[in-house]
């Protein structure tokens, strides 16, 4: 189980707050995680906010793969692999794709 601090919390709920609320919806946050709604704004229970809390961390977390490829991608000097690559008639900035995306493949 994977566990958060108070900030990454109140990140999420805010988060999931606003998916539920919208664009227009208004509201705060305080520091204890009470949500208050501003006038004309349609509170939200907690189960709702729960739910689309978890809702959204399961969509960060699908996405892993994604953020450790980025990751692994931003090592490489792809602009001079594939120039030397070109002037030598070689593979090796495939061949660093392919293994990259072999060691971390789409779900």
């Amino acid at each position: 189980m994977i566990m958060y601090d108070d900030k990454q919390i109140k990140y999420l709920k805010t988060t999931a707050v606003k998916s539920l609320v919208g664009d227009d919806g208004e509201f705060t946050i305080s520091g204890a995680g009470v949500v208050t709604y501003l006038t004309g704004t349609t509170a939200k229970t907690d189960s709702e906010i729960t739910t689309e809390m978890a809702r959204i961390q399961a969509v960060y977390d699908s996405h892993l793969y994604s953020r450790t490829r980025k990751a692994k991608y931003d090592l490489l000097n792809q602009d001079e692999m594939r120039y030397d690559d070109v002037k030598n008639s070689t593979t090796t900035w495939v061949d660093a794709i392919d293994t990259i995306k072999a060691a971390h493949p789409k779900p």
